[in-house]
């Protein structure tokens, strides 16, 4: 009856029981082997690269099991949460194609039946289990206040005992219905402490999805449920709301690893079967020679932002992290080389238990295959829809050259052995902008970038020869001939082999010939084959830079 009294004190408001939220989030009705996973960030700040890979981990051991990946925001810490997050990771989520079936959409509608999908819109469902805790005698108000606990602290250092709030020390447990209501008539806040049944001398033992067989120290001390501003701590409704969610499987960072007993002790408290859990290791960053934790304030490459505005592809992303994920994934690549990295099934024991580091490099490999199996138009569409918000000057370029642009980007893009020039949407400009009049005569204004080996005058000789023989009908096998020829009238060998029997007899040979002529079209020494940029360049763009170039007064 007084454990009733009190319930009713701290909660006056609350009317419902545990059972009446339990009937509105019935169980799910998904087969046995459907598992049911969370992403579940705070809004503190833009998505981070490790929030990321867990997101996608969950979303694939979800939908590769045909079960349900949920998106839900823990935005009960108002003091730390950052304006525009929200939107920030449902923009990351759907940039890199980690698509969720349940959650808060742009709009701010929430998509699914198990919701509300923040926290801070979850508040009465917590109280209602809180005060079934408090009615059970599972949990008690603490009018203890900062100063009342550090007091504790000190005394309990000194007789060098665990410090915290627990057994003996919890100067609360057994308070009156009548001490209660009189310090709440005195004004005093409180918080309310879960009663812990634990004793540091036990074990908790547990199987981790990613670590396997785990033993940790059961949990002794009472930890706050509710803070003084009546919202709930993260540990009491995150377990709430995977219960009425059906939570099946919880992946996130091994920094949570040292929580699980409290966990496990709220679930078994509140009498909810426990979720499997996952402990992934965190992505590391390579610092000369030795590796760390990304660092929010330091790595702006520690944020899922930074991958969006340097424009990798979401499937590259996703791709990368396969590798990360599971060891045997590059193997399964080269066995299916256009699967879908979605069709590999991710197995947890396989994944790694340490710190994977970021290889950029590796990375970039991976983007520019992925980017060299688009086709043309594909690519096109990425790099406008990039460009739009990231490079409005590139994206204007685009829309009044659609049909240019789309040859330029078909450059080498063969199926049997496609060109791997971009790893990222924001190469492209930089490798592409010689095509364009307007940005090449800007390149141009400063001189034109031949190569060492050869003078202004004799460039100027073989653009000059080259504009005369130059016929834009020639397949690819007459106009290197006609090339050659005109190496041989010029004093330049016809081939690599000649120049190398007889080095001194030449002035060079007719790869030389042809990087000139390369430098007076495009102003770059390397550049997709010359043969088929000229082609697309058109013959009007061709004669016209040739004579620009015959016409320049100094390099």
């Amino acid at each position: 009856m007084s454990n009733d009294r009190m319930a009713d004190l701290l909660f006056p408001d609350v009317k419902q029981l545990p059972t009446d939220m339990e009937s509105l989030y019935p169980p799910r009705n998904l087969p046995s082997s459907a598992v049911v996973t969370r992403f579940a960030p705070s809004p503190t700040g833009p998505l981070n690269i490790g929030g990321l890979y867990a997101a996608l981990i969950s979303e694939r051991l979800a939908h590769q099991s045909n079960g349900v990946f949920i998106f839900r925001i823990e935005d009960t810490d108002k003091k730390r949460e950052v304006q525009g997050s929200i939107e920030n990771m449902i923009h990351s989520l759907s940039y890199f194609r980690i698509p969720y079936d349940e959650g808060p959409d742009l709009s701010g509608v929430d998509q699914g039946a198990y919701g509300p999908y923040k926290q801070s819109e979850r508040i009465q469902i917590y109280k209602v289990f809180m005060k079934g805790l408090v009615r059970n005698g599972l949990a008690y108000p603490c009018f203890c206040d900062s100063g009342d606990l550090q007091q504790l602290r000190i005394t309990q250092q000194k007789l060098k005992v665990t410090t915290g709030y627990y057994g003996s020390w919890a100067k609360h447990r057994d308070i009156t219905v009548e001490q209660a209501q009189e310090q709440i008539l005195n004004g005093k806040s409180f918080v309310i402490r879960l009663r812990s049944s634990g004793s540091s001398g036990r074990r908790v033992l547990f199987t981790d999805l990613v670590k396997g067989p785990m033993e940790l120290p059961e949990n002794e001390q009472d930890i706050v449920i509710m803070k003084t501003d009546g919202l709930p701590t993260y540990h009491f409704a995150h377990v709430i709301d995977d219960y009425l969610m059906g939570t099946t499987h919880v992946i996130r960072g091994d920094e949570w690893l040292s929580s699980v007993p409290v966990h496990i002790q709220l679930f078994e408290t509140l009498g909810f079967k426990i979720p499997e859990y996952g402990h992934i290791a965190p992505i590391m960053k390579q610092v000369g020679a030795s590796k760390r934790k990304f660092s929010k304030r330091k790595d702006l490459d520690g944020t899922a932002m930074y991958y969006q505005e340097q424009g990798y592809p979401g499937i590259a992303i996703g791709e990368y992290f396969m590798t990360l994920a599971n060891s045997d994934f590059e193997e399964w690549r080269k066995a299916n080389p256009n699967a879908s990295f979605r069709d590999f099934v991710i197995d947890t024991d396989k994944m790694n238990a340490s710190g994977a580091l970021l290889d950029m490099n590796k990375l970039h490999d991976i983007s520019k295959d992925v980017i060299s199996r688009l086709t043309d138009q594909q690519v096109v569409d990425h790099v406008s829809t990039w460009s739009k918000e990231h490079d409005p000057e590139l994206f204007a370029f685009i829309g009044k050259n659609q049909e240019y642009t789309i040859n330029i980007l078909n450059i080498g893009r063969t199926i049997e052995k496609p060109r791997k020039d971009y790893a990222k949407w924001s190469d492209v400009k930089t490798m592409i902008a010689f095509f364009y009049d307007e940005w090449f005569e800007m390149e141009v204004t400063s001189g034109y970038k031949l190569p060492a080996n050869v003078s202004f005058d004799a460039a100027k000789e073989i653009v000059r020869g080259f504009s005369t023989s130059y016929r834009f009908n020639h397949d690819k096998e007459a106009w290197f001939e006609t090339l050659k020829e005109l190496a041989a009238e010029l004093g330049y060998a016809k081939d690599m082999k000649q120049y190398k029997a007889d080095p001194n007899r030449y002035k060079g040979h007719v790869g030389d010939v042809a990087m000139v002529i390369r430098v007076a079209l495009t102003n770059r020494t390397h550049t997709p084959d010359l043969f088929d940029l000229m082609k697309v360049m058109g013959e009007h763009r061709v004669l016209a830079r040739m004579k620009r170039f015959m016409l320049s007064s100094e390099v």
